[in-house]
């Protein structure tokens, strides 16, 4: 008996060590692979364009204006809750997009020092940036300042490259191939300028082909010097911004879309805008078949608000949060961050616009997410990246990453459970 006792008890211990090793084993293994799934889709991500894009950069570049509402609080107070130099009340798409793609946000190139400052990228939009110089708008004989154009932006890319690279460019390239380029949105101010200056709705759309040549131009450079993913978006839906929705009111009922009660010409221009930019995108396909050139539909995404703003726990869609009041949040004479007379709503999250010309947070997260499941991006985002697959697994909200973090270690641990259950129980 005593000898049966010693063997079932030497059986359980020996079942013990092995259960012991096989977890250390599975804790080895399952762990680091939980972990891998966290790890970055890419290295680095690199933006360019306009206000939708700024992460901090405006204050920088235009240290004279520092009446900038952008660089004030109310703005920034949803999220980050504290002026950032964003043009909204918090996230905006490319905050968003790099989330998900498991980077940090990307910090403005002007924030920057060292080459260590850069090590998940740059961003090099500028609020009021444009696709074109000036001197084209001058030509054209539409007013307008010294503002920082692709051009520019370019080439603090280029200077930031001799930054990572430093005597030799080139050796960039490996680097580049392993990141994420997102070029744009921009455009969007090379009509809001003549826009708002009342020239023809006809001439401006014969500025479009030059926009859309920049922006190809930009392209083919980046692609010249290593690039392999690059996102490029469309034009928002410029009949649905509350400033213009107060300026060009019409009292015709057939200037608006009835589904969205956007101005339908406005709107028709955007989509002409992103039609020459997705046929060029296409001709840039076939030269460059080894490249990722992923058109980011931006205006679809973004009127998927203006048709089911319910969707999105959006209430007011064509209203500012921050502004002068009236049917749009709006006024001619009261501005989001100047003076004292200006109105702030309770709840930007149920609001389309942040202050009349850029969208809320609630908005661009929106965008963001019909980027990210595929549905607006040409080829599908999530398909093309083959690299990245976080994006194939996204669900129906990018809020998502704490969930599938707690899933991993949750599988590990049930993993474990049941490996210590079957071993002991021999």
């Amino acid at each position: 008996m005593a000898s049966s006792t010693s063997g079932r008890g030497g059986g359980g211990l020996l079942s013990l060590a092995t259960a012991t090793a096989v977890v250390a084993v599975a804790v080895a293994v399952l762990l680091p692979a939980a972990k891998a799934r966290e790890e970055p889709c890419y290295l680095r991500m690199f933006s360019f364009g306009d206000s939708l894009a700024d992460t901090g950069n405006y204050a920088f570049v235009y240290v004279n204006d520092s009446r900038e509402p952008a660089l004030w609080p109310p703005y920034g107070e949803t999220y980050f809750h504290r002026a950032t130099g964003r043009f909204s009340n918090g996230r905006l798409v490319v905050d968003f997009i790099a989330d998900a793609l498991g980077l940090p946000f990307v910090r403005p190139y002007w924030r920057g020092q060292s080459a260590g400052d850069f090590a998940c990228g740059a961003n090099f939009a500028v609020g009021g940036a444009t696709a074109l110089s000036p001197a084209f708008f001058r030509a054209k004989g539409v007013p307008v300042g010294d503002s920082v154009h692709l051009d520019m932006e370019m080439k603090w890319f280029r200077d930031l490259l001799y930054l990572l690279c430093p005597g030799d460019p080139a050796g960039c390239k490996g680097m580049m191939n392993q990141s994420l380029f997102l070029v744009g949105e921009i455009g969007g101010n090379d009509y809001n300028i003549p826009l708002l200056n009342r020239v023809p709705i006809t001439m401006i759309r014969s500025f479009a082909p030059s926009v859309i040549a920049k922006i190809s131009s930009t392209i083919t450079e980046l692609i010249g010097l290593g690039a392999k993913t690059l996102v490029v978006p469309g034009n928002l839906p410029i009949g649905c911004i509350p400033n213009y929705l107060m300026i060009f009111k019409s009292d015709k009922n057939e200037d608006y879309e009835p589904e969205t009660g956007c101005l339908r010409w406005m709107n028709e221009f955007s989509q002409y805008h992103n039609e020459i930019l997705i046929d060029e995108l296409k001709r840039l396909r076939k030269l460059h078949p080894d490249v990722a050139i992923i058109y980011a539909d931006y205006y679809g995404a973004a009127k998927e608000i203006f048709i089911f703003p319910e969707k999105f726990g959006i209430e007011h869609p064509l209203v500012a949060c921050c502004g002068g009041g009236g049917p749009y949040g709006v006024s001619p004479t009261t501005r989001c961050g100047y003076g004292d007379k200006y109105k702030v709503c309770d709840d930007p999250q149920k609001y389309g616009s942040w202050d009349g010309f850029h969208p809320s947070e609630a908005a661009y997260k929106a965008i963001a997410i019909g980027l990210l499941r595929g549905s607006y991006t040409h080829p599908p985002i999530a398909t093309t990246i083959s690299s990245c697959p976080q994006l194939t697994e996204l669900g129906s909200s990018i809020e998502y990453k704490n969930y599938t973090s707690v899933l991993h270690i949750t599988t590990v641990a049930q993993v474990i459970g049941w490996l210590l259950f079957f071993l002991l129980s021999f």
